[in-house]
C-alpha cells in the first residue's frame, strides 16, 4: 500500500521531532536508527524512505532545532534589552537544565555538532552567527553578544553537569545576573 504525500511528510517530520529530543538526551550517536525508529512506532527499514543516512538525519535536526531557536527569539524584530532579558532568564532556568529534549540543542548537541563533517558545521555556524548577529543589533555590540551566547551555553553545560539542585541552580542565577546586568547598560 502506497501513503499519501502527506502521510510520508507527516512521518518525517514525527521522525525529526522525536530523533531530536532523544539526540539533545542520549546524545545522537548512541542511538541507532532502529532506535530512532523504533520511538516513533515503526521499523527500522522505513527510515531510509525519509533520509539517505544518518548523517542526514544529523543535518536536518541542527537546522530544524537552530532555526527554531532563531524563530523563539524573533530573527529580525526589532527586539528590546527587555525581551533579551526575559529570554534569558527562561534559557537560563531549571526547567531548561531538567528538560533537556525541549531545550536548546546547542548545550546538549555542541560537541557532536563540533565532530560532524564540514557542511553540518557549517549549517551550523550560519544559524548561530544569525543568532549572534540579532542579540548585537540588541545590544549594539558584537562582542558583547559573542560572549553573552557563549556564557548562555556554557552556563547550560556546567548546570547540566552538576549533580546538585542547589549547585545548578547557583551557577544559573550567577550567569543570568551577570549577563542581566550587562543588557541593562545602556
Amino acid at each position: 500500500m502506497r501513503y499519501s504525500v502527506s502521510h510520508k511528510q507527516q512521518t518525517r517530520d514525527k521522525l525529526l521531532q522525536s530523533s531530536a529530543a532523544l539526540a539533545k538526551k542520549e546524545g545522537f550517536a548512541s542511538v541507532g536508527v532502529d532506535g530512532l525508529m523504533k520511538a516513533i512506532g515503526l521499523s527500522g527499514g522505513a527510515f531510509y524512505s525519509h533520509f539517505s543516512s544518518k548523517d542526514a538525519l544529523f543535518s536536518s535536526i541542527v537546522e530544524h532545532e537552530l532555526s527554531q531557536s532563531l524563530a523563539r527569539l524573533g530573527e529580525g524584530e526589532v527586539q528590546s534589552r527587555e525581551r533579551l532579558d526575559r529570554c534569558l532568564e527562561i534559557y537560563l532556568s531549571m526547567a531548561h537544565v531538567e528538560q533537556v529534549q525541549d531545550g536548546c540543542a546547542l548545550p546538549s548537541m555542541g560537541a557532536e555538532i563540533a565532530r560532524a563533517d564540514i557542511a553540518v558545521r557549517q549549517q551550523a555556524q550560519e544559524w548561530i552567527c544569525r543568532l549572534q548577529a540579532n542579540w548585537a543589533r540588541t545590544l549594539e555590540s558584537d562582542s558583547l553578544a559573542w560572549a553573552m551566547l557563549s556564557q548562555c551555553v556554557g552556563a547550560l553545560v556546567v548546570a547540566r553537569m552538576m549533580v546538585d539542585p542547589d549547585v545548578q541552580a547557583r551557577v544559573l542565577s550567577s550567569s543570568y545576573k551577570e549577563l542581566s546586568q550587562r543588557i541593562a547598560q545602556p
